[in-house]
């Protein structure tokens, strides 16, 4: 079972209309990043499961892209780690969300970094320019997440990195409990051995899957590692 897009997109909507109207949204998001030099306003609004930036080693002067970037957390970071000589894009299909990253990224006068509306399973950049895709816990959300992997093989340049946290749902969650959680559009996790096979499946070697925390019934945070043969 995969999430329904729409009722994806609107809750996404919703919490960035809130965040907007200048009320915290993501407090279960914002733990991840103790430690991490960024305005509590903007911490407030992470909807993650993780902190991809712990996961991906972005050097000076690479290109990021951050699938599902909500309200642009992950890409102010990942700009400052690539520095003024890189650049970092975030994905984002939902108009309120893109709005407040660009808002917070004007607010911290960050200038590397650019916001693109589209859908990560159909990922509007060219082919093999980016060095390191992140995302976090916005995979499980998809649909099609074959379409997903294809696209990261496709903007990797050779050597190029993934980094990701995502949810993971183990072996033995039933199609009542998958449904249970696609009442919070958790639905479409994916087992550990169903993402590897799938991260082979689009090209990609060196899968490295690593759970983290439970987030739920039978679900688990994950800390998900590939890259793209040079």
């Amino acid at each position: 079972m995969s999430p329904d897009q729409d009722a994806v997109r609107e809750r996404y909507a919703n919490a960035a209309r809130r965040a907007l109207a200048g009320e915290a949204t993501g407090e279960l998001g914002a733990q991840h990043y103790a430690g991490e030099d960024v305005p509590e306003t903007v911490a407030a609004t992470s909807l993650g499961c993780g902190n991809p930036l712990a996961v991906a080693d972005l050097r000076p002067g690479e290109t990021v892209l951050d699938l599902g970037s909500g309200g642009g957390l992950d890409v102010l970071l990942s700009a400052r780690r690539v520095g003024p000589s890189g650049r970092a894009i975030g994905l984002d299909m939902t108009d309120e969300m893109l709005a407040l990253a660009r808002r917070q990224a004007a607010q911290a006068e960050v200038a590397n970094v650019e916001f693109v509306k589209g859908t990560i399973e159909a990922i509007p950049l060219p082919d093999n320019t980016v060095d390191v895709v992140i995302s976090n816990c916005v995979i499980a959300l998809s649909p099609d997440k074959p379409a997903v992997f294809a696209g990261v093989a496709r903007v990797l340049r050779p050597g190029g990195r993934l980094g990701v946290t995502d949810l993971l749902a183990e072996e033995t969650l039933t199609a009542a409990e998958r449904a249970a959680a696609d009442e919070e559009c958790l639905g479409g996790a994916l087992t550990a051995d169903d993402y590897r096979a799938l991260l082979h499946a689009a090209g990609l070697v060196d899968v490295d899957i690593r759970r983290t925390h439970e987030v739920g019934n039978k679900l688990y945070s994950a800390i998900i590692r590939a890259s793209k043969p040079h």
